[in-house]
This record gives C-alpha cells, structure tokens and sequence, in this order.
C-alpha cells in the first residue's frame, strides 16, 4: 500500500544543498522547478525506483500564505536529509492510520504534473520529521520513471530515532522494503547508503 517515493534534503539555498549532494556523489542533479503554493524550489536525482529532492526556500517566490512544507521555515544549518515520502494509489485508506499531526492531502500542481500529498498545519511532521509525508501521484507515472538513470541505487536508508518503535507501528502492514531499517536512537538521525559509479557513498 505504500512504497518509498523519495527522500528529501532541506538546505538553506538551493545551491548550498546542490553542491553537498554533488560533491558527496560525484554525480550531476537534474533541474527541478518551483513550487508556488509553498514557495520553495528543487533539484532531483534519481535513485533506481526513488528519487533524491534538494529543496529549498525561493528568495523570488512570493511568501506563502500557510506554513512551508517540510518545516523549512525553521530550517537552519548544513544540508542534511530531513524527511521522507511514500507513495499510495489508496490515500483515503492510507490516511486513516497516518500518526498524529501528519496533516490533510493537500493538491500541488507544477505544469502538467498534479499530485497530491500530506502537509501539517505548521510545517512539521510528526516525529521531528521522522515520519513520513503521503503523496499521491493521482495516476501518473512515478518520477523516477521520468527521469534519466544517475548511476545510483539504494543500498540502505536507515532512520535512528527514539520513538522508532511508534514509527515501526504505523509502517507495518503498509510498506515493507528491505532497504529500510529503524533503529533506537537517542538523537534522531537518516543515512542513506548508496552505490555510485565512484563506489559506496553516504548522505545524512
């Protein structure tokens, strides 16, 4: 019922979070676009059946009226990984055991290109962000399918987090993919292990 759609790497400007993923891969990002609904702006990569997002606030977009997606207006720092996101073709089901504050299925459109995904009220999602969002690609392809091989796979995308048991509920019965692993972890962390045509590489 759910599968990984992609993962996302928040960063103050797009450029900084662009430069960190290339010089870590040794592999080129593909230009993404704008969103205006949330004034922010991307950069992709894909990753075999996922893809990789480089998202951040943009300086030229007008401010959004509602909280910006992915809690990126209290995002400060280095680039890092900051949430994930699973795909369904059953949202109405899906939603219903979604864990608090996860938020409604809100409609997106950049294009021809209309989805729909889950966003809270503040920004936030559950679990410092630990926790999935849920799109719904509303019966187009997958992105990944969109895009054109980088040369990197997933080898393992790990979540370390204190409430990882809350967070191994809510997934079982939804989404198995033996790539992903929860931990308990006092400090929550992502890492995510790929294959690169430079060898074994890891992003946090």
């Amino acid at each position: 019922m759910l599968e990984i759609d992609h993962i996302v790497i928040s960063a103050e400007t797009l450029e900084e979070g662009t430069a960190y993923v290339t010089e870590c891969l040794g592999v080129d990002l593909l230009e993404g676009g704008q969103h205006a609904k949330f004034g922010t702006h991307n950069r992709l990569l894909r990753l075999g059946d996922l893809y990789l997002e480089v998202i951040a606030i943009d300086p030229s977009a007008a401010k959004p009226d509602c909280a910006r997606w992915f809690g990126l207006d209290e995002f400060s720092g280095q680039p890092r990984i900051t949430n994930w996101v699973c795909r369904t073709d059953k949202p109405r089901r899906v939603i219903g055991r979604t864990l608090p504050g996860t938020g409604e299925m809100v409609p997106v459109s950049r294009g021809d290109l209309h989805w729909q995904i889950t966003v809270a009220r503040n920004g936030k999602l559950p679990l410092d962000g630990f926790a999935p969002a849920i799109i719904d690609w509303m019966g187009a392809d997958a992105p990944p399918t969109r895009m054109p091989e980088s040369g990197c796979t997933v080898n393992q995308f790990s979540i370390m987090h204190p409430h990882a048991i809350t967070l191994r509920s809510f997934l079982s019965g939804l989404l198995s993919d033996d790539r992903l692993t929860l931990r308990g972890s006092e400090v929550p962390k992502y890492e995510l292990t790929l294959k690169t045509p430079s060898g074994p590489k890891i992003l946090t």
